[in-house]
């Protein structure tokens, strides 16, 4: 199973303004998947993560686009001094262990190397890795990387 269905489930009750199973929800993956995942963040559709999503930490005010790919051990959080937390566009591949932080915006077609450190926007169909990530290429086909994910 993945932490992806348990968070779809606490999201649909929460939009349906359902009390308490949500948190509850929320409570179960922390404990089976040692991941925070809330129901108030905002994960598009045919999105899911990597190994069940082991690790994964999500800002509540998290916004994730369409088919993303998201592995284990991500962080995508917000940073201090800085209102809002990241934005991260569809179909984006984002490698294990790499944490997006801080009020930036990946966009569309991207991918981040694992353990990148992104403290920096993104710019659509690009390649990031390192600390802090730098873009490593431009211009790519994310089929080809999403391929490789499944």
């Amino acid at each position: 199973m993945n932490a992806i269905k348990p968070y779809q489930f606490a999201r649909w009750l929460y939009l349906r303004r359902i009390p308490v199973l949500p948190k509850l929800i929320y409570h179960l993956i922390f404990l089976v998947y040692n991941s925070s995942i809330p129901f108030k963040a905002q994960i598009g559709r045919g999105t899911r993560f990597g190994y069940g999503g082991i690790g994964v930490v999500i800002h509540e005010r998290s916004r994730i686009g369409e088919h993303c790919v998201i592995s284990q051990q991500v962080t995508i959080g917000g940073r201090a001094g800085h209102r809002n937390p990241p934005r991260v566009g569809s179909r984006v591949y984002v490698g294990a262990g790499a944490k997006i932080i801080g009020d930036i915006e990946i966009g569309d077609d991207c991918v981040i190397g694992a353990n990148a450190v992104v403290i920096q926007s993104v710019p659509r169909r690009s390649v990031v890795a390192g600390i802090p990530a730098r873009v490593i290429k431009s211009n790519i086909d994310i089929a080809h990387y999403m391929k490789q994910a499944d």
